[in-house]
């Protein structure tokens, strides 16, 4: 639809999508659209991915089920809270057979990640995933305010909140935008834009931010996670 936002036109680094992700979307925003925003809140899902009330276990749901489960009105959340966030993801409980199959050198030379899931970090994670050292070398280039601290979680916590999927109060928006994205050019002089076929080195931009998103929303407001459900609509034949 011609009523559609895109992030091609105005301030955009639409070129850098394949490496940012849903970001580049977010910067067109903080560049050209922010001061256009006229509700108390603003939230973002993704595709194939939906804030819902309740946890849902059943991937076979049907449409209308799926449909009253959707989480739609922010009334429904304590006006205490300044944002949602999606229910926190563990890093101690991923596929065995994906680390064999892409590092499995380092489980022989350490095998007691296998056995102690209390190693298993966010750091530890993000550097089996998405390069090691990449995290370290990225925090080294945020601002006084955040550095310690974000190091700190991500040393400390075995769990993130996922997906960069959030809502939070607009005037809120502004703030994490200031910080996150000229943190993210800073790291550009280290990752560049490699098209490289690893998805996890690919976009490590969208890793970074998805991992300091959950950091600095649960530093700074009072947070509601909520579940979120992953499902593609064209399973529905008649949608």
């Amino acid at each position: 639809s011609e009523s559609c936002l895109t992030d091609k036109n105005g301030f955009s680094i639409e070129e850098k999508n394949p490496f940012y992700g849903e970001y580049t979307f977010h910067y067109w925003l903080w560049k050209n659209y922010l001061n256009k925003i006229e509700t108390q809140w603003v939230g973002f899902c993704q595709y194939r991915k939906f804030f819902v009330k309740n946890k849902i276990l059943n991937n076979n749901i049907k449409i209308n089920e799926l449909k009253e489960s959707l989480f739609r009105n922010v009334d429904e959340i304590d006006s205490s809270y300044d944002c949602v966030l999606g229910e926190k993801f563990s890093v101690r409980n991923f596929k065995l057979s994906k680390i064999f199959k892409h590092h499995f050198i380092e489980f022989i030379t350490n095998p007691n990640i296998l056995i102690n899931k209390n190693k298993r970090n966010i750091k530890f994670h993000f550097d089996l995933f998405h390069g090691k050292g990449n995290l370290d070398d990225a925090i080294d280039l945020l601002d006084d305010e955040n550095k310690n601290s974000f190091k700190n979680f991500v040393t400390s916590e075995t769990a993130f909140n996922p997906h960069n999927m959030f809502l939070c109060k607009t005037n809120i928006l502004k703030s994490y935008y200031d910080v996150i994205f000229p943190w993210l050019e800073r790291c550009e002089e280290i990752f560049g834009f490699k098209d490289t076929k690893d998805y996890g080195l690919k976009r490590i931009y969208g890793f970074l931010a998805e991992r300091f998103l959950s950091f600095w929303f649960t530093k700074n407001y009072k947070v509601k996670e909520l579940p979120i459900v992953g499902k593609d609509l064209s399973d529905y034949k008649n949608f």
